[in-house]
């Protein structure tokens, strides 16, 4: 009977354990606020802090607790970035978990970047730009923390994802790529031989030295992977493919200049982006840093900033022609690109903005730290600003727009620009052949037919067989001659054979007219048709 009683008590004890964890909300879940405690061992830790911070990156040894989850002998720092103060109360702190225990993590995280939202009343640019982003390309997660140290509220904080190992894994399924940050020296002249004034824009450079004084890279980064990079868009843009994602790219680019993110690769000097060689490659661009976004930071790196207006109206083809930004400048020189480009920033303007999302979801995110951020004693801003942050511009100085009625205003002057006048073609009425009732010959291959209206001159297919693939590509045509039922009827066909082994298929269309181009689907990113064999013979 004891043995049984036992027993019953190690089950019970295992399933409290499995649901416990299992109910165990994601660190980054952007409906919960996360309790952060440090205790450090000196009183004078601000001191300390102040102390590493300037002279570099090391840590200070304290304990961390992570929503009751004790980490002993973790490493913290103030965060890098202009939002360091010397002896301020709300600097922006950096933790790393397995400073000094390799096996410390928390859901797998080992590091918290907590970021102070500098020049953001609202507190709601970073948790929601990234939301944005993540809605279309790999980008960080972000919500809040509540953070105490030495048993004082130190404040709330934006918790920000790190784009290290996890992050890289996670989206690329590898972390042994060469990863860059962007970190543009603005105060050292560049070292002999390199372009003067270049920062982190990738003008070409033939020594790695010139890049090394702009960007970080990771311990294994091979700075010739950049200089590559950087000579492909200068001398062989034809090439462009072979080093770059260039799709993703395009995404990035759109969400800077659509949100008006200027504290980026867009902007002056460059900053704030990371590429990532994702194993195959190619560079991918990750955006980071996003509480100077919706018109927070005033500078495209050409004169001086710019007044609010002038940020509404912000050109669409910002420096289309200029060739110190070769990122944008060499892409958008190519036809389908700029028309992906302005698909891209059509898409973020429906599915966020034109749709009332946007505000819905700043309105939802500032009820949830209303009490938190009120009971913040070193918050950069009075409550009666965060409360009017979204519809007002605050600071008669810095002029720091209330992002809702900024992004009302900007999304008003991007519909009267001639360029989202174009209608793109429509795509409907995608479908695969199945086996016709009672017959007994097996599909063995994909027909795939959608309706594309609106003068389509180029309709393609972009399919794959496992998601470890990159996605080929096929035209669609409409000349009755492949399963696309009567020519110049609208209705565009392929005929896919699937790899041996392979029974099924992912894929999107692209069409294109003479003006614009569309997606089906249009967040074809991460949300795309799939059909299998066994499916279609059913």
């Amino acid at each position: 009977m004891k043995k049984n009683t036992q027993w019953l008590a190690g089950l019970f004890f295992c399933i409290s354990f499995i649901s416990s964890v299992s109910a165990q909300k994601d660190f980054y879940d952007t409906n919960t606020i996360q309790e952060v405690r440090i205790t450090f061992e000196q009183k004078n830790w601000r001191y300390m802090l102040d102390s590493l911070r300037y002279n570099g990156d090391a840590l200070l040894k304290g304990r961390v607790e992570i929503n009751g989850q004790r980490f002993d002998a973790a490493g913290i720092r103030y965060r890098d970035g202009k939002a360091f103060t010397p002896g301020g109360r709300r600097n922006g702190l950096f933790v790393s978990l397995n400073y000094m225990n390799d096996s410390q993590n928390y859901q797998g995280y080992t590091d918290l970047d907590l970021s102070s939202a500098l020049r953001d009343p609202s507190m709601v640019r970073e948790v929601l730009g990234y939301e944005i982003a993540r809605h279309y390309v790999p980008a960080p997660k972000a919500n809040y923390a509540k953070v105490t140290i030495n048993g004082e509220y130190y404040g709330l904080f934006v918790n920000v994802e790190t784009v290290t190992d996890a992050f890289l894994t996670h989206h690329f399924g590898t972390s042994q790529g060469s990863l860059f940050k962007s970190d543009p020296n603005t105060v050292e002249q560049a070292p002999d031989g390199c372009k003067a004034k270049a920062y982190a824009s990738l003008q070409y450079d033939k020594d790695p030295a010139c890049f090394k004084f702009h960007f970080k890279g990771s311990d294994n980064a091979d700075w010739r992977e950049l200089v590559e990079l950087s000579r492909v868009l200068d001398e062989s843009p034809e090439e462009i493919d072979r080093v770059l994602d260039v799709d993703r790219t395009l995404w990035m680019l759109a969400f800077n200049n659509l949100l008006v993110n200027l504290s980026s690769y867009t902007g002056q000097y460059s900053p704030h982006y990371y590429l990532y060689n994702d194993g195959k490659g190619r560079f991918v661009p990750v955006i980071f840093d996003l509480n100077l976004a919706i018109g927070s930071f005033k500078n495209t790196g050409a004169g001086s900033d710019l007044s609010t207006n002038e940020l509404l109206e912000l050109p669409v083809l910002l420096h289309a022609d200029d060739v110190t930004k070769p990122l944008i400048s060499m892409l958008l020189t190519n036809e389908l690109h700029r028309k992906q480009y302005l698909s891209h920033m059509r898409t973020i303007m429906a599915e966020f903005f034109s749709s009332g999302r946007f505000e819905q979801r700043a309105r939802e995110l500032q009820s949830l730290i209303s009490d938190a951020f009120s009971k913040d004693s070193n918050r950069y801003y009075p409550v009666e600003d965060f409360n009017r942050s979204l519809l007002e511009t605050i600071g008669t100085r810095s002029n720091i727009p209330g992002i809702v009625d900024f992004m009302q205003k900007r999304l008003a002057y991007l519909e009267q620009d001639e360029s989202f006048k174009v209608v793109p073609p429509a795509i409907t009425d995608v479908k695969v052949t199945h086996r016709e009732r009672f017959s007994t010959q097996q599909v063995t291959d994909f027909k795939i037919q959608a309706k594309v209206e609106k003068y389509a001159k180029n309709v393609r297919l972009f399919y794959r067989f496992e998601s470890s693939q990159d996605f080929a590509e096929s035209p669609m045509h409409d000349d009755s001659r492949h399963h696309d039922q009567e020519a110049n009827d609208g209705i565009y066909g392929v005929v896919i054979q699937p790899a041996s082994g392979s029974t099924r298929i992912e894929y999107y269309i692209m069409a294109e007219n003479a003006k614009a181009v569309n997606y089906e689907p249009l967040r074809y990113t991460y949300d795309r048709h799939s059909a299998t064999l066994s499916e279609i013979n059913q």
